[in-house]
């Protein structure tokens, strides 16, 4: 599933704006958080999913969006930001939570066995944005993901009344490979906020070290063992992608028309990624209006491994 929280958190369309279908209010106005600009390379609460349940889809999208601002943006100090995820965790025992983006969560929270413990998993994740900035090995890395990125798929799964055990981890690949690929596609942004997303023990495997994800982003292109290192890491997200991909046929239509969209956005961005020599210091890669040919032909592809 994709992951809402995850798809560009750092840069150029409105995050806080209501998704396609969504209403126009938004629960998170006036809050010290809200107003933040993003820019999402996956669906949200498009057209393919039912209107009934589209509310819930934005109420989700918006509680993950807002809680993930809190961490990472604005000028905000880490006390703050600490005290504001556990205010968001508190209200979700609430039996009527006065917190506005938790609010529109009960209805389908309670609908939910599981919905609260994904929705605290979310939470967990980013308290450890506030002060976790590097990752030792992969194992670390794949942790995080399944506590920022994994419940959104699950989430989905539950609203969609398909959550069952055998689409758990496929759908956990999905998204992990979701979020390991925007990290692909922001090394430079994230460099520049004091964060690197690959593991330190692949870093020094490579032969590389911090210093030469530095003089990348500084000289707005990366050397060959840089690059080198990048494409193994957008080939094992390639085959996280690729792992997830049989669900689609798997759960009910829409949400299968669904999830061929969020593949081929990841597709997408790993083939302009290989285009451009595994370099997103030099270019980042990002869907726009002319790839929907492309998106077309990447939701219809088999299997690519």
């Amino acid at each position: 599933m994709a992951p809402m929280t995850e798809a560009d958190s750092r840069t150029v369309t409105p995050k806080s704006a209501a998704p396609r279908s969504a209403p126009d209010t938004d629960a998170s106005a006036g809050m010290p958080w809200h107003g933040v600009a993003h820019y999402e390379n996956f669906p949200v609460a498009s057209w393919l999913v039912p209107s009934a349940m589209r509310p819930a889809v934005t109420a989700l999208y918006r509680f993950a969006r807002y809680a993930d601002d809190v961490a990472d943006e604005g000028e905000h100090p880490a006390g703050d930001r600490l005290a504001e995820l556990d205010r968001l965790e508190h209200a979700l025992d609430e039996p009527a939570p006065r917190h506005p983006l938790v609010a529109p969560l009960m209805p389908h929270l309670a609908a939910q066995p599981q919905a609260r413990d994904e929705c605290r998993a979310l939470l967990s994740a980013f308290r450890q944005d506030v002060s976790v900035t590097r990752h030792a090995d992969f194992a670390a890395l794949q942790d995080y993901c399944s506590r920022s990125a994994a419940p959104v798929g699950r989430l989905m799964l539950g609203l969609f009344g398909c959550r069952r055990e055998a689409l758990l981890a496929p759908s956990d690949a999905i998204c992990t490979a979701l979020q390991l690929i925007n990290f692909l596609q922001d090394m430079a942004i994230d460099w520049t906020r004091g964060r690197l997303y690959i593991a330190l023990d692949e870093l020094s495997d490579a032969g590389l070290s911090e210093d030469d994800i530095d003089r990348a982003v500084r000289a707005g292109r990366a050397d060959a063992p840089l690059r080198r290192l990048v494409a193994s890491q957008a080939r094992r997200c390639a085959a996280l992608l690729e792992a997830g991909a049989p669900m689609v046929s798997q759960v009910p239509w829409r949400l299968g028309l669904e999830l061929r969209g969020v593949l081929a956005g990841g597709r997408c961005i790993l083939e302009k990624l290989a285009r451009d020599g595994y370099d997103p210091f030099a270019r980042r890669p990002r869907i726009r209006a002319s790839d929907v040919p492309t998106l077309l032909r990447l939701a219809f592809s088999p299997a690519r491994l």
